[in-house]
This record gives C-alpha cells, sequence and structure tokens, in this order.
C-alpha cells in the first residue's frame, strides 16, 4: 500500500472516538428487518449480503431535497458526484454518478435503483436521472454494497439502491411543509399530506427547487409530484397504486475556462401497481410498473423513451427455518431519438467531423430490448445460529441470450451481539441500447460484463448494545468492463470491453450512543481499484454527532475524501488529492407544529472539485422552516 493510503487508513483510528453522526434508534438495535435483499423481510443478521439502511429520521435531519447526497454520507462503499449547490443534470458535464465499491459505469449503468422494488432506468440510454429522487418521499432506503444480479437482474452488477416509499400508518391526517432560502437565490419548497382512515390510505408530496447556482449558467430548476394510494382487503392482501412526475431544466456550465454547455429539458414519469400478500407461511406479491420520459437539448437532440415490466414472487415458509422463494421478472425498454448534425471539434478547434454527420445511427427509429428472469432463493436456519443461503437466476435476454447467475453464503449468530457473515455473488450486466447504437462511442460488438465478488463482515455490539461495528471486506474479480478507448485517430472514441479488472476494499462502519440525548457514528471506505474508476475516492471518511437538548438540536459533520480520482481525458488519474468539507446544522423546536432551522456547509471554505473541470461552491447557508400538523395524537 502507498504510504499516502497507509497514513490515510490510521487517520481513522484517532478519529474514532470523536465520532458524530444522526442515525435512529433502529441502526442501535440488534435484530432489523429489511426486504431488499430477499424480496421478503427478513431478519437483517441473517442476510449474506451487506445490506445498509438509512431510515426516515436520518432524511428528516438533512437540508437535501435530494436524496442521493445524503446516501452518499451516510453509505460505506457509496460515492455521488456533485457539481454544485443542487441539481445534477443530464449529458455533457452532468453529475449524479452513483459509484459502489469502484464501479458504477460512466454514466451509470451498473448500480440499480428501485423505487418499491421497481427498476428506475432510462429506456434508451440505461441510467438513472438521479434529480427525479426526493427525500421527502422516501420512508427509508435500503442498499445493497455488492452485486444482487441473482435477485435483481442485469444492472445489479455493483448494488441495488432500494427508495421504499412512504405511506400513512395511522388513522387520521398528518400534513408536512418545508420552506428553505439559501446561497445564490437557492429555494426550495416542499408540502406533503397523508391520510388514512380504515383499509384504506394516501400519501401525497409537492417539490419544487430552484437555484441561479454559484456559477455563470448554473441556474437549475425541478417541480416533483408524487402521489400514493393503498387499501387492505383483509389481513392477507394489499393493493398499491402510485404515480410519480417530474419537470425540471438545468444548464451545464461547462468547464472553466471554456464555453457552457448546453440547456436542457426534462419530463419523467412513472405508475406501477401491487398486490402484496403476506400470512405466516407466505408472502409475496405482483407488481407492475411503467416508466416514461421526454428529453430535449439545446443541441438538437431529443428522445423519448419508455420502461415497463412485470415482477411475480412467492416466499414460502414450508419446513421449520427454511424460506423459498421463486420469482419471475420481466422487462421491455426502448426509445428513440431525432437527429442531430453537430460539428465535432478537437481542443484546438480543428473540425474532425463533417457537419452533416448524424451522431446518432438510429435516428427516429425506436429501438428496444426486453429480458425474462426466472429465480429461486432459500434460506435455511439452523441451530438458531447458522443461517444458509442460495439463489440462482436465469436471466434470458433477447440479445445476448441466456445466463446462470448464482449465489451462495452464510451467517452466523455466535452470540446475540455477534454477527458473521460471507457470501459469493456473480454479477451481470449487458450492455445498453446507448452503448451498442447510439452516438459515437457506441459499439454494437460489445458482450455482457461478468465478475465474482468474494465478501466478508463481521458486525459486532458493544457496551450493552450502546455501539455498533461493522466491518466488511471485498474483492471483485471481473471481466469484460466496459469503458471508453480514446481514439488512436480521430474520429471518434470508442466503447470496448476492456478485458479483466480487481477491485478491493475495507468498508467501515460505527455507531454509539454514549447518552439519550448524543448519537455518534463514522464510516470509512478504502478501495483499490487496478483500473480506477472516474469520480471514486480511494478513500472516504465521514463523521457526524448530532445532539439534542429539550428545544435545541446541533448536529455536525466532516467527511473527508483522498485521492479522488477523474477523468482528466486521458484516462482516470487523481485530481484531488484530498478535501475536508465540514458542515453544521441547528434547530429550534419553537412551537409543537413549527420547527427553525439554519445549517451552513463547506465552512472550512475548501476549494475542490468532483467533476473535473467543475469547482464546486465554498461556504454556503440554507436556512429553513419545516411545519407539521396531525390530527392523530
Amino acid at each position: 500500500m502507498k504510504k499516502h493510503s497507509l497514513i490515510a487508513v490510521l487517520m481513522v483510528l484517532p478519529y474514532t472516538s470523536l465520532l458524530a453522526q444522526s442515525l435512529t434508534t433502529d441502526t442501535i438495535e440488534i435484530r432489523e428487518v429489511v426486504v431488499t435483499g430477499t424480496k421478503v423481510e427478513v431478519a437483517r443478521q441473517n442476510i449474506p449480503l451487506t445490506v445498509s439502511l438509512v431510515p426516515r429520521e436520518t432524511l428528516e435531519q438533512t437540508t437535501e431535497s435530494a436524496l442521493l447526497p445524503v446516501l452518499s454520507e451516510e453509505i460505506p462503499g457509496l460515492f455521488v458526484t456533485e457539481r454544485g449547490i443542487t441539481g445534477f443534470g443530464v449529458a455533457g458535464g452532468a453529475a449524479g454518478q452513483l459509484n459502489m465499491r469502484g464501479l458504477g459505469g460512466n454514466p451509470t449503468t451498473q448500480v440499480l435503483i428501485l423505487l418499491d422494488g421497481h427498476p428506475q432506468f432510462m429506456g434508451l440510454m440505461g441510467h438513472h436521472l438521479p434529480d427525479a429522487y426526493v427525500s421527502s418521499d422516501a420512508e427509508r432506503v435500503e442498499v445493497i454494497r455488492g452485486p444482487a444480479s441473482f435477485l435483481y437482474g442485469s444492472n445489479a452488477f455493483g448494488g441495488v439502491i432500494n427508495i421504499i416509499t412512504r405511506k400513512q400508518r395511522q388513522d387520521g391526517l398528518e400534513a408536512n411543509a418545508r420552506l428553505q432560502y439559501g446561497s445564490f437565490n437557492t429555494q426550495k419548497y416542499m408540502g406533503s399530506v397523508g391520510y388514512k382512515k380504515n383499509k384504506f390510505n394516501v400519501f401525497a408530496s409537492f417539490n419544487h427547487d430552484r437555484t441561479d447556482g454559484h456559477r455563470d449558467t448554473s441556474d437549475f430548476k425541478i417541480t416533483n409530484g408524487y402521489v400514493k394510494a393503498g387499501y387492505r382487503f383483509n389481513a392477507r392482501f394489499n393493493l398499491f397504486a402510485d404515480f410519480n412526475l417530474a419537470g425540471y431544466e438545468t444548464a451545464d456550465p461547462g468547464m472553466v475556462g471554456g464555453p457552457p454547455g448546453d440547456r436542457i429539458n426534462i419530463l419523467r414519469g412513472k405508475t406501477s401497481l401491487s398486490l402484496e400478500n403476506k400470512t405466516e407461511r407466505l408472502e409475496g406479491a405482483v407488481k407492475l410498473y411503467y416508466n416514461f420520459g421526454d428529453h430535449d437539448i439545446s443541441d438538437g437532440w431529443h428522445s423519448v423513451d419508455q420502461m415497463m415490466g412485470a415482477m411475480v414472487y412467492q416466499g414460502m415458509k414450508l419446513l421449520p427455518g427454511n424460506t423459498l422463494t421463486l420469482g419471475l421478472d420481466y422487462m421491455y425498454y426502448g426509445g428513440k431519438g431525432s437527429p442531430i448534425t453537430t460539428v465535432l471539434r478537437d481542443e484546438e478547434g480543428n473540425v474532425i467531423m463533417p457537419p452533416t454527420f448524424e451522431l446518432s445511427p438510429v435516428n427516429d427509429t425506436w429501438i428496444d430490448m426486453n429480458n425474462t428472469g426466472l429465480y429461486a432463493t432459500v434460506q435455511q436456519n439452523l441451530w438458531q445460529q447458522l443461517t444458509l443461503n442460495g439463489g440462482l437466476r436465469y436471466e434470458m435476454n433477447a440479445t445476448y441470450g441466456n445466463e446462470w447467475i448464482p449465489h451462495v453464503g452464510l451467517s452466523l449468530n455466535p452470540g446475540t451481539k455477534t454477527n458473521l457473515k460471507a457470501s459469493v455473488s456473480k454479477g451481470y450486466r449487458a450492455p445498453s441500447i446507448r452503448e451498442l447504437y447510439l452516438f459515437p462511442p457506441a459499439n454494437d460488438n460489445l458482450v455482457p460484463e461478468r465478475m465474482v465478488n468474494y465478501e466478508l463482515g463481521w458486525t459486532q455490539y458493544w457496551i450493552r448494545g450502546k455501539m455498533k461495528t461493522e466491518l466488511t471486506t471485498f474483492i471483485s474479480d471481473g471481466q469484460n468492463l466496459i469503458v471508453m478507448v480514446p481514439p488512436v485517430a480521430p474520429p471518434p472514441p470508442q466503447y470496448k470491453n476492456s478485458g479483466e479488472f480487481n477491485n478491493k476494499g475495507i468498508e467501515f462502519l460505527l455507531n454509539y450512543q454514549p447518552l439519550e440525548q448524543l448519537r455518534l457514528h463514522a464510516n470509512y471506505t478504502f478501495i483499490h481499484m487496478e483500473h480506477p474508476l472516474p469520480a471514486t475516492p480511494a478513500h472516504n471518511l465521514f463523521l457526524s454527532a448530532a445532539y439534542h437538548l429539550e428545544k435545541w438540536q446541533f448536529r455536525l459533520k466532516l467527511q473527508g475524501i483522498f485521492d479522488l480520482y477523474n477523468d482528466t481525458g486521458q484516462g482516470a488519474e487523481v485530481v484531488e488529492k484530498n478535501y475536508q468539507l465540514l458542515g453544521a446544522r441547528i434547530a429550534y423546536q419553537a412551537t409543537r407544529f413549527m420547527n427553525v432551522y439554519l445549517a451552513g456547509n463547506n465552512l472550512l471554505d475548501q476549494a475542490y472539485q468532483i467533476n473535473y473541470g467543475y469547482p464546486m461552491p465554498g461556504i454556503n447557508f440554507m436556512g429553513g422552516v419545516s411545519l407539521k400538523l396531525t390530527t392523530y395524537k
């Protein structure tokens, strides 16, 4: 290990006595229940996969309306790129790239985002749109760190983020509102209402964010609406339906010293219908979903896309200590784009493509793909201490044929305070439509990416359950990673399968509640990559503390990034040796219904960039007021 890498690792040790962060009692409790790792409710300690949980209380203690920046702080092994005070954008200069353990793709195609278990990505481009996910709609977020292709198919190659949306649980009415204003004329407005009576419940929310941005032509605005309704027929069956629509405008300020990029208008929508069943021995669901989008870019590109699918699964407890789950997934996705005739120039301004060159060979042609997956998982508890897990998926892709995707693991609980895990999982991802057919550097000769991930985990509770530590090590061996290869002669660059890759690392998390009023947290990630992924730090350290005193709440956080790799046009190389981001938040419960707060970010006024050539803002502030009204006790 390099000298500076060893120093960065050793820096964690003295910090652990000062650790600080505000997570809820869920993170201190010994038994947590999750669904993402198996699709049916199980104790997290019995799943050999590494699953992280971010509860509602944590999401409420941030000034962020976008969800992904919160996860970037809270989840070891996960890093999300940013380019400004708010707003990620798409196309050139965009942020919101997800990197999980040195995997993610550029843009993100190797980490799958789910909304209540439904896949979320653009049908034509194959990647998610990060601005469409807001914290106000999330009840909690469950994250699988590592491949989960045996459960979720192709895009779960490097990990899964499952956003579980809110629903009204108590009879009566609950209304929430939040208004925020801060640096660079940044405004954030949120309103939500939940209602439940007997068997019926509904939740609806509205978000509007806007900012002038900290650079010229970095303005951004978004309006997002969401509604979810549910009906409980009886103790066994629940029906849920939801609809979401988001429209936003964003601009690419361009790299420092260069011209501004394009302006973009996006409309994204989704809807789904789910029928869930649950008894003492059975648990499953039938889910239908549909996503669509319309995108306009000022360079003339206009595209429409859609994704639709069905998911059917059933978990069965037929034998003592045994859970068998069988499932079927079907997904169809595609879209089309309008012609572009753009002049491409090199760094000296020379034309490297004729002005009549059409960037997309499938202009005005609808192109689509589909795949079907059959899977089975089994979990067997033995002697109340050992849990064995296995899973097998048969993925049938209409373009690339069939693929077997296995998973095996075990979880050992030698005592009530210790949990040991081990697993081996295969990751699999077929190329997206964009990588195969759209624009240079598309290449229709690409083959699927594959890898095998090995990991070990140790969770320990200390001091009568007041402290919890998690230590995870992993090695990911893969082949056929899709990367952009610079041209030997213009034009253009091209996507190619790069051959083998190897990522390995360590993830550490600590939660400690020494006092009822004080919660402390730290997480640290070290990743070694043979072929570094742009916008991935080799070392990522996050510390935070939350203290509650009568009507006052205080929160302090510090994030340290060491050796951040990025794409400089010459491949991935370190562009930031290190930077530290200090943030603070103070809140006061003025009345039973009103909370006022002030937050500061980058209080050390660090000069840094995450996207190469896109400097981030210095010291900035955000103040606001939250209102809450309920009709139940």
